[in-house]
């Protein structure tokens, strides 16, 4: 059995590079992919801190599973929201974006 410690330290890097590559990045899809990225570290040491503890154990799985329908939704509407940023202005980097210009 893994030690949660190691699952908890996989989890802060992970996190960290998906902040990183958030913060850091110009396109649009990059972006996203980051924030799943992060949501799956946060899954990640859910689970890690219910093994810690198993009169939590159902508790930290069910808020795994509910970050897991929020990522799901987010992808989905994100990625819908670029493809129509796509569409009309031809160009997926955000700081090209400008919608308040007419």
């Amino acid at each position: 059995m893994i030690n949660p410690s190691y699952a908890v330290i996989l989890g802060v890097l992970l996190f960290s590079v998906g902040l990183y590559g958030a913060l850091r990045s110009t396109n649009a899809v990059r972006i996203l992919m980051c924030i799943e990225l992060m949501l799956n570290a946060v899954n990640l040491v859910f689970v890690a801190f219910s093994r810690l503890r198993p009169e939590a154990m159902i508790a930290g799985q069910v808020f795994a599973i509910f970050i897991m329908a929020v990522a799901a939704a987010e992808a989905a509407v994100g990625l819908a929201i670029i493809l129509q940023i796509v569409r009309q202005r031809g160009v997926v980097y955000m700081d090209k974006i400008n919608l308040l210009k007419g």
